[in-house]
């Protein structure tokens, strides 16, 4: 089901930001990812775009596939 998928792909990114996290921080990443939660996507860096497109490129992936 989709639906699945898509949370399954939601839990995956979720996890692999919480042990990045977990594993990163310093008073300098904290203040970086504090930057970057209150910028909007088109003020980010390509870079920081291109992240978020490898995610959003997985979803695309899931609902061609479904």
């Amino acid at each position: 089901m989709l639906l699945e998928k898509l949370a399954e792909l939601e839990h995956e990114q979720w996890s692999h930001w919480a042990m990045h996290m977990l594993e990163n921080m310093t008073a300098e990443n904290i203040e970086r990812w504090r930057w970057q939660a209150n910028t909007t996507y088109e003020n980010l860096s390509e870079p920081e775009k291109e992240k978020d497109r490898e995610w959003a490129r997985k979803v695309l992936d899931a609902i061609v596939n479904a």
